[in-house]
This record gives C-alpha cells, sequence and structure tokens, in this order.
C-alpha cells in the first residue's frame, strides 16, 4: 500500500517551522538596505499574518482567511506600495536562505513547490503593488498550492 500524498503544508511539518521561518526571516528586515523601506511599518505579529497566509495556501488550515479577510485582505497589503522587482528577488533570496539555515525540507520537490508558489505570489504582489492604495479589491480566491507536476514526495514504500 503506498503512503498517502501529504500536502505541502504537511511535508513542511506544520505551523511551528513556518512561524518559525518567518519570525526569523522578519527579524532581519530592519537591516536590509533594500527590504527595510517596504517593512519600515510592520507591526510585530506581520510574521505570524504572514505564516498564516502562506499556511493556508500550502494546505494548511484556512485561519488566515477566517481571522484576516482571505486573499483580498492580502492583494489589499500590497496595493500602493511599488514594490521593485530587485526587491521582490531580495525577498525570495533572503527568504529561501533562511529556510536553508533553520532545516527546512530540502527535497526537489517540496522546494520545486515551494519556490514555484513564492515566484508567483511574489510577483502578483509587485503587479498589485503598482495599483493606487485605494484601489478596490472585490473578490480574490484563496490561492491553493499543491506539489505541482512531480506530484508529490519521493516516499519509498
Amino acid at each position: 500500500m503506498s503512503n498517502p500524498v501529504p500536502t505541502l503544508y504537511e511535508w513542511l511539518g506544520g505551523s511551528r517551522p513556518l512561524v518559525t521561518l518567518l519570525d526569523r526571516f522578519y527579524q532581519k528586515v530592519p537591516s536590509d538596505p533594500l527590504l527595510a523601506p517596504l517593512f519600515a511599518q510592520m507591526p510585530p505579529e506581520h510574521f505570524q499574518h504572514v505564516a498564516s497566509f502562506i499556511g493556508e495556501v500550502l494546505g494548511g488550515p484556512a485561519d488566515y482567511s477566517a481571522h484576516h479577510g482571505g486573499h483580498a485582505n492580502m492583494v489589499q497589503h500590497h496595493l500602493g506600495r511599488g514594490i521593485t522587482d530587485e526587491q521582490r528577488k531580495h525577498w525570495m533570496q533572503l527568504l529561501l536562505e533562511t529556510a536553508d539555515e533553520l532545516g527546512l525540507p530540502s527535497d526537489p520537490e517540496f522546494r520545486s513547490a515551494l519556490v514555484g508558489y513564492l515566484e508567483w505570489g511574489s510577483r502578483l504582489a509587485v503587479i498589485n503593488s503598482e495599483l493606487p492604495a485605494d484601489a478596490p479589491v472585490t473578490e480574490a480566491p484563496m490561492p491553493s498550492w499543491n506539489w505541482g507536476a512531480p506530484g508529490g514526495p519521493y516516499q519509498p514504500e
């Protein structure tokens, strides 16, 4: 009998490693000359909200939608921010370096899915950041990310 395919959230280890990742990452941001200006007004609980959002996207509980307004709310946070592609790329690099530092799963199937989501989401954030801060966001379905082409992690029988 084959092992059931876990969600990306389950494969990652659930909430704890995701919260740790985002906490450690956002601890680095204030001293980063490229990212600090984007997050100058970041509330202390920012990392928890981002962890909740990404966790939901990766197949975890729908906590972000239940408590923070779902994807439409996340889109609104990026409106009018003017995020550059250089900042986006640096955000990705620093986040993935932090994932490596913390020993998050590095198997090719998981990392390919994670990087795929982060690329998609960060590019969407750049696009949304070019819209006026008061642009209406009426509907934005919550993304749901999975293993993609690999179909899941390699799990020996």
